[in-house]
């Protein structure tokens, strides 16, 4: 008898007010992308980590949507950020969750994600004032 419920939260409301468990996300990532072929798994097991992916993909992108909103409404960083943010908005909802393909994909934007995160450190956001 399993003690744990997975939760399909696919928007990352729970993880809203919680703080993102980096750590596990990017070794998930790294684990994802070194998959070479479609046989990795089982075609059932796809979607699971894909929704894992998504989850962790929506918790980053309110996060980068919090820091952005901090920015000066001149600042360069604007550009990449919409660019990233409306690649998220477009592939997260998107399926494709049942092949290594759909998988690899979400974890490149959860990747880009979090890059763009580190781009928007709140100690630079500081350091960029005129």
């Amino acid at each position: 008898m399993s003690t744990h419920t997975v939760v399909h939260d696919p928007e990352g409301m729970i993880e809203a007010d919680l703080p993102l468990d980096r750590a596990t996300h990017e070794q998930l990532v790294r684990t994802v992308l070194s998959w070479a072929a479609p046989a990795t798994l089982p075609p059932d097991d796809y979607e699971p980590v894909a929704l894992l992916l998504t989850g962790a993909a929506y918790a980053v992108t309110a996060e980068v949507r919090q820091r952005a909103a901090l920015l000066p409404k001149g600042d360069r960083r604007l550009a990449l950020t919409r660019i990233v943010l409306g690649e998220a908005a477009g592939r997260l909802p998107a399926s494709g969750r049942n092949s290594l393909h759909g998988v690899q994909h979400r974890a490149r934007l959860l990747r880009a994600l979090y890059e763009l995160l580190d781009h928007l450190e709140l100690p630079a956001l500081a350091s960029t004032a005129p």
